[in-house]
Formats: structure tokens, C-alpha cells, sequence
């Protein structure tokens, strides 16, 4: 999972638990979302790159640089 890259869905920020859609097995799934830098906010549409995975479904993303 880490290193895959996402889009967002529900936007993410402090107090928020977002939502992600990453490629996976085949498919697209969905992964709740927190920023790895405390305070960020990133909005709906936005690329993003998982920083770290804490299973089933949580993810840690940052912005991804494209």
C-alpha cells in the first residue's frame, strides 16, 4: 500500500476523517483517509500518495508532487 498513489473523495484536514480511492487488486476500494502532516488540509479531487497503512482501511497520505 504505501507508495501508491489516490484520489480523494472526502476531503481530509485536522478533526476529519476522510476518504480515498485507490487502485488495488484489480479494482478501485475506498480507505479512510488522515493527513501524515498534522494540520494539512487536502480537498476533494486531489492526487495523493499513501505515507502509511494501518489495516483494513486506514490510510496516511500527503499530496502527491505531479
Amino acid at each position: 500500500m504505501v507508495g501508491r498513489q489516490g484520489r480523494v473523495t472526502g476531503k481530509i484536514g485536522p478533526g476529519l476523517v476522510g476518504e480515498v480511492m485507490i487502485p488495488i487488486r484489480g479494482g478501485v476500494e475506498a480507505f479512510y483517509a488522515h493527513p501524515s502532516v498534522t494540520g494539512e488540509e487536502i480537498p476533494v479531487g486531489a492526487i495523493v500518495v499513501v505515507v502509511d497503512y494501518f489495516p483494513p482501511r486506514t490510510v496516511y497520505v500527503a499530496k502527491a508532487l505531479i
